[in-house]
């Protein structure tokens, strides 16, 4: 073999290797900037989370006083803990489901039928001048605000992290690389249209 044919296959290799190495270093890159955006729509998921379970302790003793006041509006307080009941059903929704727009929507609902029966609630409220000054009512109504308020921020949160995660994965090359390893594209949480606006809880006298 000549010197230059060994010179050209030493060439070929360098190149070869160079090829290979930096072709593990974009899978590497992009694995790991994967990962990273994956665990934080994973952590947000678990703030969403974290409001809808403070909404949700907060509804037996919402019952409860209701109930020292209007007990006989029975139909609306079984209407809450109904809803209540079907929400616990889809709690605690596994990070590899969230890929599922299926999953997500099944809880929206849950949640939304939890908020309609809510409404429900405050309306009959209003006929119980007495239980609207109920100082439970008035540390109750604190409660539910901020956590409709933290509902709101937190599924906003949730939506923009995804969106970052989402169009990571979708650039080339990350969207082979994505691919490759099981990350697929992840579902926004859509609201169902009649929770885009959170229950009224007013119990001012």
């Amino acid at each position: 073999m000549s010197g230059k044919m060994k010179m050209g296959c030493v060439i070929v290799s360098i190149i070869v290797v160079l090829v290979v190495v930096v072709s593990l270093l974009v899978v590497w890159r992009s694995y790991n900037g994967i990962i990273e955006r994956s665990e934080m729509v994973n952590q947000q998921w678990s703030q969403v989370e974290n409001v809808y379970q403070r909404r949700y302790d907060l509804i037996p003793n919402l019952v409860e006083t209701v109930k020292g006041y209007a007990s006989h509006e029975r139909e609306t307080l079984e209407a809450v803990t109904s809803a209540r009941s079907k929400v616990g059903g889809v709690m605690n929704i596994s990070p590899d489901m969230l890929n599922n727009p299926q999953a997500l929507e099944q809880f929206s609902q849950a949640q939304a039928g939890l908020a309609g029966a809510l409404q429900r609630l405050m309306v009959v409220v209003e006929r119980y001048p007495d239980l609207k000054a109920n100082e439970s009512f008035l540390a109750l109504q604190s409660q539910l605000e901020g956590t409709e308020n933290r509902i709101a921020v937190e599924r906003k949160k949730f939506n923009e992290v995804v969106q970052v995660y989402n169009i990571y994965v979708k650039k080339f090359p990350r969207v082979f690389i994505a691919r490759l390893f099981g990350y697929g594209e992840r579902a926004y949480f859509k609201a169902a249209a009649d929770a885009q606006e959170a229950p009224k809880v007013s119990f001012e006298k």
